[in-house]
């Protein structure tokens, strides 16, 4: 799952990692959304979370999934355009990853590679 409010930055992931058939891409453009699909029992096997998205932003809904035990244990990449202040922050969700925008989508796929191998 991709939270992005860049429909650019969606179009990308989407487009990048679905055309080697090897992923199955869905895509909000907001936390709401995300919570939303959720709750109906559409849960990916990762989720790529924009930190600065609007009404909640990415850190927000991390904490939001991470309290809830259904949801807790899917793996999250965060996506940012990285700022110091960000970077601190992300730095303190240590056993999740990110990458910066613009990345490249091969070193994407790596990163996620890595992440569900855990």
């Amino acid at each position: 799952m991709v939270i992005d409010d860049d429909v650019g930055m969606i179009y990308t992931i989407k487009r990048g990692l679905e055309g080697t058939d090897e992923y199955e891409v869905t895509t909000v453009n907001s936390g709401v959304e995300c919570i939303n699909l959720l709750k109906h029992n559409k849960i990916p096997d990762l989720i790529l979370l924009d930190i600065m998205i609007p009404e909640k932003n990415g850190l927000n809904i991390y904490n939001q999934l991470k309290d809830k035990d259904e949801w807790k244990n899917i793996p999250i990449m965060f996506l940012t355009s990285r700022t110091n202040r960000i970077a601190r922050e992300v730095d303190e969700y240590q056993d999740d990853d990110y990458i910066e925008k613009p990345f490249k989508v091969p070193k994407l796929k790596e990163k996620i590679e890595k992440i569900l191998k855990k």
